[in-house]
């Protein structure tokens, strides 16, 4: 064959090939290829689910969704970026190099994806943008719902916050969320995302060469979030809240309902304004708030334990009755001091109480007669008593991040201290001092066992919840009943600890103040001469009415003094907020 003929064979190969390459492309593969051309003018826009709102129990609302407007860039469609920047500097009025260093920390997003350029675009500057449509088709605005908490600060740690989620919840969706998606972060926000959430819809619209909308090819429909009512009761919240403000006020407040758990009330000072988090929140903003005084992002009420003080004597009373240690008619005489185990511990009265038995020494919160106490029950029953209160676990509040307390005994002692248990530790932990340590929600729970007779209850947020049912506590009913009545003298009787601070007649209130000293007894001087965090913590612990209660406050006011001095006088306002009709028809008789 001659060089004419080869070249000829090649070229009608050649030829061959490329016949059968278009009939591959467009007959075998050419409905893909029709498909893929389609959806080339085809673009899906996302539709927000808006989340659901949520009320108070009387249907005030306290969180909704407001429109917010976000400007995107989609670079694929840009022929000068430069160009658009500038344009969009000038309307934003920011700095050009800002956007261009934020532009730059998307390099790796793919270029056909919009990208966020700025938030919460003011109606003047969408109208701009609007405007300029024609000019700069790579720049969008988007709506989306922005969260609006009605009430910031003082309901932030019942509320929580939304932020986007991270690559972790992202895969434990199994779809369910994309990248930028916000999800609750905290508070009622995360326990009940899911339902708060619902499910965002999408538009399926054909674009024209410059990518604008010309119709709409489809759609699926958003389905919005499902809507909350809370326990919590707004007047009594902003109630407690109004009495921890300044940079001293730092505590919490704990009110719920002793019958079936549901919380009226919880407040932890300071907070923080979660509507921060409505917007990216900027590297120095979080900062700031890691870095601000006495942790505002810390929830107190369940995320921070602390000595009882004498509150603590609620259990030792109901230990030593139960146990019949100490019979309620036993009496001790209190001369301001005692020596227990060759050591001598001082009563909080310098000249005594004189003969207290069980109620006089709740009364008058007698530390010699439950330093007696102490000794006859021994750590190991204190102990056994202090975790069928449920003081060593976690409440099971519709809350996340809680902590379980400390009940201290010898096996804690050698496997946390590697050291023994030594009896003097159990006159400490008698009043409420030492290792024993307990947060607000616990001692709130704890309260709700003596008042409605050892049944405990999980306290929840969501008003009408089912929340898991534990079986009752075998204490003594007539262990409790003589709690109660010493609880009862503590507020109603001359002489009980907070009878001057927390007294409102006719509403029979039963409580209990306790104070934890954060410097040792050598070292103390009046608490006002002292810098704030050397200061002792103030404690009120309170039910009402006695014989039908409907309400447990309780009261930490960290570094506030005394229970009664400063922890009282806010539970005795929750009482009166919650009461107040009651309490007027009564005045008006």
């Amino acid at each position: 064959m001659g060089r004419v003929g080869l070249m000829s064979l090649i070229v009608t190969g050649l030829l061959g090939a490329i016949a059968v390459s278009f009939w591959f492309v467009q007959i075998v593969h050419g409905e893909s290829y029709r498909e893929l051309a389609e959806n080339n003018r085809l673009r899906k826009l996302p539709m927000e689910a808006p989340r659901g709102l949520i009320h108070d129990r009387h249907g005030r609302l306290m969180v909704e969704n407001i429109p917010s407007y976000n400007l995107l860039v989609d670079r694929s469609r840009t022929q000068d970026l430069g160009r658009s920047l500038r344009f969009a500097a000038e309307v934003l009025r920011r700095p050009l190099p800002e956007l261009q260093a934020l532009l730059e920390s998307y390099r790796a997003v793919p270029e056909f994806k919009p990208v966020l350029l700025a938030e919460s675009l003011t109606l003047s500057e969408v109208a701009r943008i609007g405007v300029a449509g024609l000019e700069y088709p790579e720049l969008e605005v988007e709506v989306r719902h922005l969260r609006l908490y009605r009430h910031g600060e003082q309901t932030a740690h019942v509320m929580g916050y939304l932020a986007e989620a991270s690559e972790a919840e992202i895969a434990a969706s199994q779809g369910a969320l994309r990248p930028g998606d916000l999800v609750g972060k905290k508070g009622i926000e995360q326990t009940y995302d899911a339902q708060l959430r619902g499910r965002d819809g999408e538009r399926v619209v054909v674009v024209d060469s410059h990518g604008r909308p010309l119709e709409e090819f489809g759609r699926s429909r958003a389905v919005a979030g499902q809507d909350m009512t809370l326990a919590i009761d707004l007047d009594l919240q902003q109630e407690a809240v109004r009495w921890f403000q300044g940079p001293e006020g730092v505590g919490s407040v704990v009110a719920l309902d002793p019958r079936n758990g549901e919380i009226l009330a919880m407040v932890s000072a300071p907070a923080y304004n979660p509507n921060l988090f409505a917007r990216r929140l900027r590297k120095g903003e979080w900062q700031a708030l890691l870095d601000a005084p006495n942790l505002p992002l810390t929830n107190r009420a369940i995320q921070n334990t602390f000595s009882p003080g004498s509150v603590f004597k609620i259990v030792m009373l109901t230990a030593g009755l139960t146990e019949k240690v100490v019979h309620e008619k036993h009496r001790v005489f209190c001369t301001g001091a005692t020596v227990v185990y060759g050591r001598r511990f001082r009563c909080w009265k310098p000249g005594g109480h004189g003969w207290v038995d069980a109620r006089g020494a709740m009364k008058h919160s007698c530390d010699v007669y439950f330093y007696h106490l102490g000794k006859a029950l021994g750590i190991e029953r204190i102990a056994r008593y202090a975790r069928m209160f449920g003081l060593e676990s976690v409440t099971g509040i519709d809350l996340s991040g809680e902590k379980q307390g400390l009940v201290p005994d010898p096996a804690w002692s050698l496997r946390a201290r590697k050291a023994k248990w030594y009896p003097g530790e159990t006159i400490s932990v008698a009043i409420g001092q030492g290792p024993v340590l307990m947060t607000p929600m616990q001692m709130a729970v704890m309260t709700a066992m003596v008042a409605n007779g050892g049944r405990p209850v999980t306290p929840h947020l969501v008003k009408g919840a089912k929340p898991r049912t534990r079986p009752d506590v075998p204490l003594d009913r007539h262990a409790l009943e003589v709690v109660r009545e010493g609880l009862w003298a503590v507020v109603n009787q001359p002489g009980g600890t907070a009878h001057w601070s927390a007294y409102i007649a006719g509403l029979d209130m039963a409580g209990k103040t306790g104070t934890v000293q954060v410097v040792a007894q050598s070292a103390r001087t009046k608490n006002e001469n002292l810098p704030f965090r050397f200061r002792d913590h103030a404690w009120f612990s309170s039910f009402a009415p006695l014989r039908d209660p409907r309400l447990v406050v309780v009261v930490f006011a960290e570094h506030g003094g005394g229970g009664s001095r400063t922890a009282a006088p806010i539970g005795k306002a929750v009482h009166e907020k919650h009461f107040a009709s009651a309490l007027e028809r009564l005045a008006v008789r």
